[in-house]
């Protein structure tokens, strides 16, 4: 009684998801179809441009809409609640919201793109089982990355988890009375895991289109 609703508290954190999951499959089952049967990956390889190229047009272009996705689930998530339950976001400070859902966005679409070319396309259901399902659980979607303070272990454990990062950000530009991480610890992970995972997603790419 007193505190944050429970939909104050989902609101960064669905938003959040969406871009993730959204960025990581517009770039993961298109890849897998044109390394697979289709082929058309190679055709693409013979153009006159680095192939490193390639990877980093498919990066911004599954970015634009894992971006897209999360605006288009905010204003349904703000506004489709129960009677009495509306979410109450504030924007604290528009440059981190705003880098926070760009740099989010690009650090998936890269995931995706390096799951997309380390994965048998023949074992796409493992991605659901084994990376989406626990990303999504363990992500800060449905409560604040400080709830799990007596859980030291998953606490910890949930820092690989880029999702949380993405929900920690959002839950600090958006609701910002909510407690949240340190504003450099979520970008310091957001912008170092998208150069991280862009440089190894270009080096798998790269690898996997000329062999």
């Amino acid at each position: 009684p007193g505190g944050p609703s429970f939909s104050t508290i989902l609101l960064p954190g669905l938003v959040g998801s969406s871009i993730i999951m959204q960025a990581m499959m517009a770039v993961i089952f298109p890849l897998m179809m044109e390394l697979t049967w289709q082929k058309s990956i190679t055709d693409r390889a013979l153009a006159p441009v680095p192939v490193p190229l390639l990877a980093a047009q498919k990066i911004i272009a599954a970015a634009a809409q894992g971006l897209i996705g999360g605006l288009l689930v905010f204003p349904a998530v703000l506004f489709i609640h129960a009677e009495g339950e509306a979410p109450s976001v504030h924007v604290g400070n528009w440059p981190v919201l705003i880098l926070v859902m760009v740099a989010g966005s690009l650090l998936s679409a890269a995931g995706g793109l390096l799951l997309g070319t380390i994965m048998n396309p023949q074992k796409v259901q493992v991605l659901f089982a084994m990376v989406l399902l626990p990303m999504t659980m363990l992500g800060c979607v449905y409560y604040p990355w400080s709830a799990l303070d007596n859980i030291r272990w998953l606490q910890i454990a949930s820092l690989f988890n880029p999702l949380v990062y993405v929900s920690e950000g959002l839950r600090s530009a958006l609701t910002p009375d909510i407690p949240h991480m340190p504003v450099w610890a979520f970008l310091l992970a957001i912008v170092g895991g998208t150069v991280l995972l862009t440089w190894a997603a270009t080096r798998t790419f790269t690898k996997r289109v000329l062999t």
